[in-house]
């Protein structure tokens, strides 16, 4: 199993310990991730609308909440060697509820693949207007990433060494550039240049904005080797990316008066700044092909019961999405895959209740952990999950004040840990998982014909 898993890169199997990689390598790429384009708008809005030491109090109540999550969530990825969407099925969700949290994961990253894209496409079309149409540039763009990401974690490092110090060299002459135009002290004590916010909406915005990779984090951390590793990587990514771009767009839209950083650094500093957004759209675009990846091969494999291959769908989400974005279509469903997004932060809340405080399932895990395979069954669905994610998603939906992201994941929590210390987590039927041979494919949960349900599966469980 090992060799085709690695080429796979573990999508349906735990990563073996051979796999796992040095934490700074990975804090690298975590870092990109923060340190994208996004992060730089994000500071850009925080600065328009708050004081230098308001939008510096904001990013780091902000930074704390993240991490925290990540933490959490990434030590039971790493624990375990299992992504996001595989993880899923012993910790609260059964087959079917993993299924939908792949499909969700799929869905909703391979949406945001498109819009990178594009956003890319575009600014490729103003360094290099007339060379070709945007649609044709979104689809060079997208099969690009398309390319680094069907070679796995190794091509996403190679990305990483790559991109980060470009972005972080090219957003370091975009400050110069423009900052040396102004006194620093003037700036980092001037009023808000633009209608102002609470620390408190700051702290949402924050939080926010990096909710969806803090659920998925086990993607990324699967590959470390201790819990120590997760935490340093998540401590030194996120606090570096947030702070060093965050405030760096926060002075800039003091500098220039504006909260638009794009038209900022283009401005300011023409080609370079175009560069500056290219790099900063391609480094998160990466994480979302290969989550979205990761999520479909696991919906696919528990819908039904066939395994993907990894790289090949990776080719094929790539693909569409770079066909997609080329049409110009999924500017359309920017709002669909917001409100999608809502529906994330229960899945890490529920993880969190079953793995640590319910354990209905723990002990499947640990018992089969040593031998780096899967446990041999998985329930087939467990109703009051879905309810619970359902009514944890609602309130992440319509409550507004605060930091609703991290209202509903608490909710979540709270709802099946109290329903776990009731007896009411309970699973109906079981799938039984396929364990492959060593050296030919990962495994899968499939349903048989012959598995118990009702409560003889769930004392089997």
């Amino acid at each position: 199993m090992a060799r085709t898993a690695h080429a796979d890169d573990f999508a349906l199997s735990r990563v073996t310990p051979d796999a796992r990689k040095p934490w700074f390598g990975i804090a690298v790429q975590r870092f990109g991730q923060v340190s994208a384009l996004s992060q730089f708008l994000l500071g850009a809005t925080l600065g328009y609308s708050m004081t230098f030491g308001e939008a510096a109090l904001a990013l780091l109540l902000g930074s704390i909440i993240l991490e925290v999550i990540m933490c959490i969530v990434g030590i039971i990825g790493q624990k375990e060697g299992l992504n996001t969407a595989l993880l899923a099925r012993w910790t609260g969700f059964g087959e079917i509820g993993a299924s939908l949290v792949g499909l969700a994961i799929g869905i909703s990253l391979i949406g945001w693949f498109g819009i990178q894209s594009a956003i890319s496409a575009q600014s490729l079309n103003v360094l290099m207007p007339g060379v070709m149409p945007v649609w044709v540039w979104s689809l060079l763009f997208g099969l690009a990433v398309t390319a680094i990401v069907a070679y796995g974690f190794v091509g996403m490092q190679w990305l990483a060494n790559i991109t980060v110090p470009l972005f972080l060299i090219l957003v370091g002459w975009s400050i110069i550039s423009e900052l040396s135009k102004h006194s620093i002290g003037e700036l980092m004590t001037s009023p808000a240049p633009g209608p102002t916010m609470s620390v408190w909406q700051g702290t949402g915005i924050v939080a926010g904005s990096l909710i969806v990779g803090a659920i998925i984090t086990a993607d990324m951390t699967r590959f470390n080797r201790s819990r120590a590793d997760v935490v340093k990587q998540t401590v030194l990514g996120v606090t570096l990316g947030e702070f060093v771009i965050g405030l760096a767009g926060v002075l800039l839209a003091h500098a220039a008066a504006s909260g638009d950083i794009v038209a900022i650094v283009t401005s300011s500093i023409g080609f370079v700044g175009l560069i500056i957004v290219i790099t900063g759209t391609l480094k998160i675009n990466d994480w979302n092909l290969y989550s979205s990846t990761l999520g479909l091969v696991n919906f696919i494999s528990t819908a039904f019961s066939k395994n993907l291959h990894r790289v090949t769908t990776t080719i094929v989400l790539g693909i569409v999405g770079s066909v997609l974005a080329a049409a110009g279509i999924l500017a359309q469903f920017t709002g669909f895959l917001t409100i999608l997004g809502v529906a994330f932060p229960p899945i890490a809340g529920i993880m969190v209740a079953e793995y640590f405080f319910v354990r209905r399932w723990r002990g499947d895990l640990d018992e089969t952990r040593a031998t780096g395979r899967l446990p041999q069954y998985a329930p087939r669905i467990v109703p009051v999950t879905l309810l619970v994610w359902l009514v944890s998603s609602l309130v992440g939906y319509f409550v507004t004040w605060g930091i609703p992201a991290i209202w509903s994941l608490l909710l979540s929590i709270v709802l099946y840990t109290v329903a776990g210390k009731l007896g009411w987590v309970r699973g109906v039927g079981r799938a039984t998982t396929i364990q492959a041979p060593a050296g030919t494919q990962d495994a899968a949960t499939v349903p048989t014909a012959d598995s118990p349900s009702g409560p003889e599966a769930v004392a089997s469980n």
